[in-house]
């Protein structure tokens, strides 16, 4: 499945644009705060029904207008599939598939399978763990049916629980039913979750050692603070009554997926806290590429690459390993400029420019 063309309307700083893209390379250049993340933002909005950015849906349209609309067109040898969403300013969000009205965002995820890499993933290594469980989140809610509706479900019931630990009267019978229903949604979550880590250790290993030459080798470890190796719901309710009058006194929920992490070692290195720059981005480079093959191998699609700013901030060498394993995926690349030793590694494609909100000519 490729991505033939989008529409943008009062979209970011993007009154109406409609664009066309290659099958192979689409290259966008501007400077900086023209719009380039932004049409990167609409293209992965109407594939998850969200932002790749923490943002509220609102605050996608364009300042000084009453909504926005994100519509797009993509296909296969087989099919053809149209998404439209549009937001208005009072909050409300309607989601078209192929016409047709949709009542969740998930129902989005089942034919075209996007990853993303930004500076922000980059830094997932050495950043906090909220950057580690959103790149877990983000691509199980891809590969994994069901996951989306689960974690859905564990935070309405965590921000629930959340804000009656602050009251003055606790009602325990109530606080029961909450916890019976995060180790529900949160058991699942685990299961999930610990799976996909030991799968992308497996791939990551042999990516990492092919871009170190067999000098490191790297090891990652979902950490969770419910035991993940004897994962049930009761075990998770234990831990939820044991720390009851903790939470009750600090005002936060302590146990559950919502606090985990992954250990990302090299040669018994916490690469989090000991690692060097240098490290941290070659390991950070392996977990984005075994994303890749996860998708390959589990949905037998290639999935759409958005590289926001991204080859920038990589030195040649990663840049040639980048470049080598994006194969006939179709790519997404945004840039200031585009290094003329990149521009002969890439397959062809079309040359954009981004001007204040205009992709303007094709360069």
């Amino acid at each position: 499945m490729y991505i033939k063309e989008i529409e943008l309307t009062n979209f970011r700083n993007y009154k109406e644009q409609k664009v066309s893209f290659s099958r192979g390379v689409n290259i966008f250049i501007g400077k900086n705060a023209q719009g380039k993340t932004n049409l990167l933002e609409g293209i992965y909005l109407n594939a998850f029904g969200k932002s790749f950015k923490s943002v509220r849906d609102k605050e996608l349209i364009r300042f000084g207008e009453d909504y926005c609309r994100i519509s797009s067109a993509a296909e296969d040898e087989e099919n053809e599939l149209t998404t439209e969403i549009l937001i208005q300013s009072d909050g409300r969000k309607g989601i078209k598939k192929d016409g047709i009205k949709v009542i969740k965002s998930s129902e989005l995820l089942d034919r075209i399978y996007i990853i993303i890499f930004s500076p922000e993933d980059l830094r997932i290594v050495k950043d906090e763990p909220e950057k580690r469980r959103r790149f877990i989140n983000r691509e199980l809610c891809q590969i994994r049916a069901g996951y989306l509706s689960d974690l859905n479900d564990y935070n309405k019931i965590l921000k629930q629980r959340n804000t009656y630990l602050k009251e003055k009267s606790i009602d325990y019978d109530l606080m029961d039913i909450w916890d019976r229903q995060l180790a529900a949604s949160g058991t699942r979550i685990i299961r999930k979750r610990k799976q996909f880590i030991d799968r992308i250790d497996e791939i990551s290993r042999r990516i990492h050692s092919g871009i170190t030459e067999g000098q490191e080798n790297l090891e990652l470890q979902y950490e969770s603070n419910i035991p993940a190796s004897d994962n049930s719901e009761e075990i998770f309710y234990d831990y939820l009554a044991a720390a009851r009058e903790d939470d009750i006194r600090t005002g936060t929920t302590s146990k559950g997926p919502h606090r985990d992490d992954i250990k990302i070692s090299a040669d018994g290195i916490d690469l989090r806290r000991f690692g060097s720059q240098g490290q941290q981005r070659t390991a950070a480079l392996s977990l984005k590429l075994s994303e890749i093959k996860i998708i390959e191998e589990e949905k037998g699609e290639k999935p759409i690459l958005l590289l926001d700013d991204v080859l920038s901030e990589l030195d040649n060498d990663r840049q040639t390993m980048l470049i080598r394993s994006l194969g006939e995926n179709q790519l997404f690349i945004t840039t200031t400029e585009i290094n003329e030793n990149v521009a002969r590694r890439l397959p062809t494609g079309k040359y954009f420019k981004i001007v204040n909100g205009e992709v303007t000519s094709e360069i």
